[in-house]
């Protein structure tokens, strides 16, 4: 910046903070159902991840044998598509898609203890449970180690609406290493083998507000 003049720099160091809080608050949004988080805090040790989304263009769906999608002419398939006559913006497809996102991005910092990161993306009665339980591990002076090395089936369980309030819950199916270590770094639960995790996680949204966030109210082992 010149003498005297304009402070572009602040400008556009301004423009960028802002752009990544927004991108945060759209991991769930109205866009495709959810976006991808602009950083995601242990994913450079973990290995290949999926292309980021750019621009609001979801990823390039996997074979439809890994997201199949309900019958329409099931219930939970009408539900889908009373959801979708409520807010036309809303993508089936790319809601599992972003669920993926969001899965990953909640099971890392829940492990990382990232409460800062997970907060947007929770209920409040789950983001306490989450809360909860980290504060538990840090008090026995634990440390999380999880990595997901791999996603083999997202698909959608069950759709309600309740006038304009959405609920979708997702079966996850991963492949995960899971393991606790103590003040003493020791393994104290979990093991450094691969494990195959199935997991139901319920969604909820307003799809009459503005706020494009799908939030986790329910997360259960199946």
């Amino acid at each position: 910046m010149g003498q005297g003049g304009f402070p572009i720099d602040l400008v556009l160091f301004g423009l960028i903070a802002a752009f990544l809080v927004l991108r945060l608050r759209s991991v769930l949004g109205r866009r495709t159902g959810f976006e991808r988080p602009p950083l995601d805090p242990q994913a450079a040790s973990m290995g290949p991840r999926p292309p980021p989304v750019i621009e609001g263009r979801a990823e390039a769906p996997p074979p439809a044998s890994r997201r199949p999608l309900p019958d329409p002419a099931s219930p939970i398939g009408q539900a889908l598509a009373r959801m979708q006559d409520v807010d036309r913006t809303f993508d089936p497809q790319h809601f599992l898609s972003g669920a993926e996102t969001a899965f990953r991005f909640i099971v890392n910092g829940f492990a990382s203890g990232d409460r800062a990161a997970l907060r947007p993306l929770l209920s409040e009665e789950t983001y306490r449970t989450f809360d909860t339980a980290i504060a538990e591990r840090e008090s026995r002076g634990e440390t999380q180690k999880t990595e997901i090395r791999g996603i083999t089936a997202t698909t959608i369980e069950g759709a309600e609406l309740a006038a304009t309030t959405a609920r979708i819950t997702v079966r996850f199916v991963s492949d995960q290493v899971n393991v606790t270590l103590g003040a003493n770094g020791q393994p104290v639960a979990g093991t450094d083998a691969v494990t195959e995790i199935n997991d139901l996680w319920t969604f909820e949204r307003d799809l009459s507000a503005r706020d494009p966030t799908w939030r986790l109210v329910s997360a259960r082992s199946a």
